[in-house]
This record gives C-alpha cells, structure tokens and sequence, in this order.
C-alpha cells in the first residue's frame, strides 16, 4: 500500500470534520434531533408526498441547504477536489438503491450513526457503524482483488 502524498489533504479533512460534527452538535442543540441525513431528507420528501404543508420542516430544510451551499462556500476559498468515476451509471444507480434500502434496514445512516450514534455512546450505532464498514472493504476488496475491476 501507498500513501497518495499529494492528495494527502489533513488540514481539509480536519476543517471537514469539525464543521460535520459543529454542525450535528447544532442541529441536536436547537431542534432535539440527530443529524442522520436520511432522516432529515426523508422528513420533507414524506411531506411533499402526503402534501402536507413544509412549515414544520423548517430545520430539515435549513440543514439542506447548508449542505447544498456548503461546497459553494469552500469554492470561495479554494480548489474544489477533482471528481472521477469510473462506474457507469448503471452501476451508480444500482450502488444508490442498496445504500437506500441498506438505511432503512439499519435505521440510519452513516451521519446519524457514525458521527452521533457514536458520540452519544449507542451501542446500536457501533453495530451499525462496524456492520458499515465491513461491508464497504469487503466490497472494495471483492471488486479489486476477486473480481479484478
């Protein structure tokens, strides 16, 4: 194994980590909530689908959008990291669906669980969290070793 020294991005990825998890203290300290994602973009799809009026979706909403504009802020202040895929979108959209139903089996996901499951101790959440993570280097290991891709 090598590192990626060039990629190699500490300072990012700690400014990335403190802002998720300011962010999570936040959203728990003025709406009472865990900030799982899923949980928070279910809340107003659910409401658009049984048309129910987005007031009360408002911290929901916010959060959203500080996601969305999130990546519009760091753009003022450097590079945005380049992006490559080498899936086809078959493979995306098939990897989105198993990600979504992997939720909702799990309650949760890796947002709710990993960084305030985790925080708050939940047993549960460590479960979940190694289940995760064994899952995803399985995968990656049975793609580039087994299945060569």
């Amino acid at each position: 194994m090598t590192v990626d020294w060039p990629s190699f991005t500490p300072i990012a990825a700690l400014a990335g980590g403190v802002l998720i998890g300011a962010a999570s203290a936040i959203y728990v300290l003025l709406s009472g909530r865990i900030a799982g994602i899923t949980g928070i973009l279910a809340g107003p799809l659910l409401a658009l689908a049984q048309r129910r009026p987005l007031a009360a979706q408002r911290p929901q909403l916010l959060f959203l959008v500080g996601l969305l504009a999130a990546p519009l802020v760091w753009g003022l202040f450097a590079p945005m990291p380049e992006a490559t895929l080498s899936a086809g979108t078959g493979v995306l959209v098939v990897a989105g669906l198993l990600v979504g139903v992997g939720t909702r089996l799990a309650n949760g996901c890796t947002s709710g669980h990993g960084v305030c499951g985790l925080a708050r101790l939940s047993l549960r959440s460590l479960v979940n969290v190694l289940v995760f993570m064994g899952a995803g280097f399985a995968t990656v290991y049975a793609m580039r070793h087994l299945l060569g891709s």
